[in-house]
């Protein structure tokens, strides 16, 4: 069962990407300041050309064609990766690696703007999105594109303070990073979810003298393993040896 809205992308490298799709109210607000911007492109284009006669019905055509279509995929090809609504909103298109978007992925992405209106203004897209948990609409699926919220997505806050309590075995480095991480999840878990979590860890926990839950123990731990003891404060340089000595 999912626990948040992350998207998880693993670039060659190996690095790990976490992602977090924008929803379907963020996307809409995007969409009608883009619809805004280009209805105002538009009109002062036709008052620019409406003296020329037919070349002038040309030239708005034209200029039509590629406000509809080209607008978007220029955008979306630049450093920002996004259009103008979306910059407003923080959003940016990316592909599923987390990696920039292809023209090729702009450009079908957009193209297929006329399958998500289906049957009329754009339900196809709109159930699509809430459907997924991703958020994808037809496009996206066809492109393999995400749109995104361009501020980076921190999975890890300050650990929560707790009495420290030394773990019941010597921790290698790699339990005290797991120890440490889980703890900074605190604010994004919920109660049951966390302390299901901790429960997983009840090997390294010492005995239950005061019938604390699994979760508040383990942070005990937590603390500890970032150099806290009881009653005193964090030392400098402590950060994370004392639980594997």
């Amino acid at each position: 069962m999912r626990l948040d809205t992350l998207h998880t992308a693993e670039t060659p490298e190996g690095i790990a990407l976490s992602l977090r799709p924008a929803g379907l109210v963020a996307r809409g607000l995007a969409y009608l300041i883009d619809f805004a911007i280009r209805l105002g492109i538009f009109v002062g284009i036709s008052i620019t050309v409406g003296l020329l006669g037919k070349m002038g019905v040309g030239i708005l055509l034209i200029s039509y064609f590629c406000l509809e279509w080209l607008y978007p995929v220029i955008f979306e090809l630049t450093r920002a990766a996004a259009t103008p609504g979306k910059r407003v909103m923080g959003l940016r298109v990316v592909m599923d690696s987390g990696l920039p978007v292809t023209p090729a992925a702009s450009l079908i992405r957009n193209l297929l703007r006329a399958a998500d209106f289906v049957p009329s203004f754009y339900a196809a897209g709109i159930v699509s999105m809430l459907w997924r948990g991703d958020s994808k609409r037809l496009g996206d699926l066809a492109a393999g594109t995400l749109v995104v919220f361009s501020d980076q997505v921190s999975l890890h806050g300050e650990v929560p303070k707790a009495e420290p309590q030394a773990p019941a075995r010597p921790l290698s480095a790699r339990e005290q990073l797991a120890v440490v991480s889980w703890a900074g999840r605190a604010s994004r878990l919920t109660p049951e979810r966390f302390d299901e979590l901790a429960r997983v860890a009840e090997p390294v926990l010492g005995p239950d003298s005061a019938g604390a839950t699994a979760s508040q123990r383990l942070l005990g731990v937590a603390q500890w393993v970032l150099g806290r003891r009881a009653g005193a404060e964090l030392r400098p340089g402590a950060g994370g040896g004392g639980a594997g000595r």
